[in-house]
């Protein structure tokens, strides 16, 4: 990586272009929480990104001493690959499309319609299985770190800084422990400061090459993690 980063990206150089970084979710949590110590006891709140992000952002919140809660957003996934996603569903049911890659993969009407009524339902559902009768918080006097365990398309993330920013947020910083430089530096336009500890370049990314250990964080998992957490 020989040209510098965007202005507004804090990312690990040691970190640049590896693999294997992290030993799972909560290692990377404290690789983030030590990066983001400026925030320890201030005004701002974690909020994280289910599920992958709750085991990171609950670490990075309980290590800066910040109150915790949920951007619930999930990927709309291609119908014939449910790794792979052309879009994202927010909490608020905003939605936001790759359009680019609908029409290079020639995707139909009927099945962006079907993925994101799927999506949404999802979305419906962990809202009412994670969040409960919680109300959102107020977040027009406060500072949004908002948390996944990775940036890959950065569509996600766009979608749940849009929704954040409808009720209110106005200051929001993203950290994330991995991403590849195209979307971090495409993020930067959305957001106020994005943290990235392992920023990697080159034709392939995965996420999960960035863990020695990975695996998906199921329904069973989220709510034994969340027990108590949300502020």
């Amino acid at each position: 990586m020989s040209t510098p980063l965007t202005e507004n990206v804090r990312d690990l150089p040691d970190l640049r272009d590896q693999v294997g970084v992290f030993r799972n979710r909560n290692h990377a949590g404290e690789i983030l929480a030590g990066m983001l110590e400026g925030y320890s006891d201030s005004d701002a709140m974690v909020m994280a990104i289910p599920a992958g992000g709750v085991p990171v952002g609950k670490v990075l919140a309980e290590k800066l001493s910040l109150p915790f809660d949920l951007a619930v957003v999930s990927k709309i996934t291609l119908p014939w690959n449910t790794e792979a996603g052309y879009g994202a569903v927010a909490f608020d049911g905003s939605v936001r499309l790759n359009h680019d890659l609908v029409a290079r993969i020639g995707l139909t009407e009927k099945q962006i319609k079907e993925g994101i009524d799927k999506t949404s339902k999802k979305v419906a559902h962990r809202m009412r299985s994670l969040r409960g009768e919680r109300l959102l918080p107020n977040l027009s006097a406060q500072q949004v770190v908002l948390v996944d365990d990775g940036l890959a398309s950065g569509f996600t993330m766009r979608a749940a800084v849009e929704a954040l920013k409808k009720i209110g947020a106005t200051n929001i910083v993203v950290a994330v422990p991995t991403g590849p430089r195209s979307s971090v530096e495409r993020m930067t336009s959305e957001v106020d400061i994005l943290y990235c500890a392992n920023v990697r370049s080159g034709w392939s990314f995965a996420v999960a090459d960035a863990y020695e250990r990975w695996s998906d964080v199921d329904e069973e998992e989220l709510v034994a993690l969340l027990g108590g957490a949300l502020s």
